[in-house]
Formats: C-alpha cells, structure tokens, sequence
C-alpha cells in the first residue's frame, strides 16, 4: 500500500484527501500548520467511510514528521486567488511557504515523488525541483488534467455528448497563456471540426484559459477545488499504481520542445518512477509561438523568485 502524504488541508488539501480514500489502495497523511485542522477533516473523512463504502486509513497532523517515508507527496499549500488576482500575483508569498515546506519533504521522505498544486503552479514547481534536489522524474505539477478536464467539460457542454468520448490536449503554462491544442483534440478520435463551428472551438479554448478564474469570480473568497482535487488524485494513482497513463504535466525541460530550465506543461507518461518519458509532439509554427508565449509568461513570474 503507498503512502500519500498532502501538505495543506485547505479545500483543496483535503478534497484531495477524499477522492483519493474513494480511490483507495493507500494511507493518507494530511497535514496543517493550523492546529486540529487536518485532524478534524480526516475525522469527518474516516467517519463517512462506513457510510459511503471507502478506505478509512487517514491520520490528520501538524506534525511532518508523520509523513516519514511517504512514496507521495502533494503540496497545496498556499494562499488562493482572490478575484482580480492572477496566479502570478501570488509569487512572493506562496515561494516562502513553499520552500519551506520543500525542505520537511526532503527531510522525511527523501525517496517520494512531488506532485505540486500549490499557484502559480509552473514557478513552484520549478522552485520544488531546485530546492529538493530530486531528479526531475520526482518532481511534478498538476495542471494540464485540470486545463483538459475542463475543456473536456465546455466540449461536452456545446455538443451534448459523452466526455469519455472526449479527448483533449492542454499544454504551457498554467496560466492565461495555457495551449489548449485543438488539432491534437477530438471526439472519438474524429476532429472537434467535425462537431463544433470555429466560433464554438475559439469559445472553447477562451473559456478553457479562463476556467479557473471564472470559478474564483463566483466564489469570490476561493478558488476551485473539487476538479484540482481529482486531477491530483489521477496522477498519484497512475504513479502508485504503475500504470503508464499519459497526462500533460508540468516537468523541467532540458530540451524538449526548444525549452530549457523552465517547468512546463507537456504529455509525459506516468509510472511508478513518476515522469516515465516525455512526448514530443510535432507542432506547427503556429502551436510553437503559442508555446513560447506561454513560456515567456512563466519566465517572467519565475523572476521573483529568491533562493
């Protein structure tokens, strides 16, 4: 059985705490620096198990020392949007908890893989990957599910059809400037063209981009929780339970797509050694400019970072 520990039990923490007891197959260490909190949510979340038929095996703490040997770490730890506010705004406060984090993680469990959900998500995942010192393989952010479960989402909205049927690719940052790539998107493995009017495919992607930021204005105290709590979950799954899915994710580049010293949406394959391979997709001149606003975007927010 893995060992999946979650740093932060905010709505997002601890909503990934519950898909993954749904999921089952691991113990789950959740994790606050505010006294009771995580312990209170995991009662709450072990108490509906008898109830909702899932895994009970969840210990809430303050204490990291806890986390001892995890094969799974996620961070959520951090501050959330608040409207008006991009995810590069937060920066500066989100590095400090962070890198503070970073250093229990590697302290404990010097053998886990990092999934970072923790915003703006490319540049702590960047900051994750150089401050722990793990391969890059171990080191990921979870961003490209999300982009493309909820472009999966406005596909089936507009059309009306299944979303199993739907197959989507979201890569770039996780930003504005994300790529939602329509040419390696489709519905039944037959193009989007064949289903939606340039018109529907152009609010897709803008509605895509602004997916998070929509929530954020309805919520106007939070951000979302339950599709980034899942997506985390799917990704952890696919590393504990080896199963060689491919997801985009952000991962340092050393090359790939043109792009060094950067963390960056791309396809990878996960397994139990976390990135597996990194897919290379053959992209047109207009699909690479977009990529490279994307990565400008990033650059710029990983300027204020200090080390």
């Amino acid at each position: 059985m893995s060992k999946v520990s979650i740093i932060g039990a905010g709505f997002v923490g601890s909503t990934v705490a519950h898909w993954a007891m749904i999921a089952g197959g691991c113990q789950i260490i959740l994790v606050d620096v505010v006294d009771g909190l995580a312990k209170g949510k995991v009662l709450d979340l072990i108490q509906a198990g008898p109830i909702a038929g899932h895994a009970i095996d969840a210990v809430g703490t303050t204490d990291m020392a806890e986390t001892a040997n995890s094969d799974i770490v996620i961070i959520t730890a951090g501050v959330a949007r608040k409207p008006g506010m991009t995810r590069e705004d937060l920066v500066s406060i989100n590095a400090g908890i962070v890198g503070g984090v970073v250093k229990e993680v590697i302290k404990y469990s010097p053998n886990c893989t990092i999934i970072m959900m923790t915003n703006p998500l490319d540049t702590m995942t960047y900051l994750a990957y150089k401050l722990s010192g793990f391969p890059r393989e171990r080191v990921i952010g979870q961003a490209g599910v999300l982009d493309g479960g909820r472009m999966k989402t406005f596909i089936a909205m507009e059309t009306g059809l299944d979303p199993e049927n739907i197959h989507t690719t979201v890569l770039g940052g996780h930003g504005d400037e994300m790529v939602p790539l329509v040419r390696f998107s489709s519905i039944g493995g037959i193009p989007l063209s064949s289903f939606l009017t340039p018109e529907q495919i152009d609010r897709i992607i803008a509605r895509t981009r602004d997916g998070g930021a929509e929530i954020v204005r309805y919520l106007k105290t939070g951000s979302a929780y339950y599709a980034p709590g899942a997506s985390a979950c799917k990704m952890a799954q696919a590393i504990a339970k080896n199963q060689h899915h491919i997801y985009p994710a952000s991962v340092f580049l050393q090359g790939e797509y043109g792009l060094t010293d950067i963390c960056f949406g791309v396809p990878v394959i996960l397994g139990k050694n976390g990135v597996e391979r990194i897919i290379e997709l053959d992209l047109n001149d207009e699909e690479k400019a977009a990529l490279k606003r994307s990565a400008d975007l990033i650059r710029s927010t990983m300027a204020a970072l200090k080390f």
